[in-house]
């Protein structure tokens, strides 16, 4: 059995200050402000690297200004 979303980010937040994810239910699954890391939300098309990697350019950019505890939403 693996870790939940909630330990995953409370674990994350420990070691870094922006949580990049693919999983489109998290902000329903978690009460994001409690956990003292960003979190940048990939929609594409699919989940595959290659539909992915076309929104690298505005990761990048939107990773300075994440704000704590709240989901900043890239793409589709």
């Amino acid at each position: 059995m693996g870790i939940t979303n909630g330990q995953l980010l409370s674990r994350a937040a420990v070691e870094f200050d922006v949580f990049v994810a693919v999983d489109r239910n998290l902000p329903f699954q978690q009460h994001l402000p409690k956990f003292d890391i960003a979190v940048i939300l990939l929609r594409a098309k699919t989940n595959r690297v290659v539909d992915l990697v076309a929104l690298v350019p505005e990761l990048v950019s939107i990773i300075p200004n994440a704000k704590t505890g709240v989901v900043t939403p890239i793409g589709l």
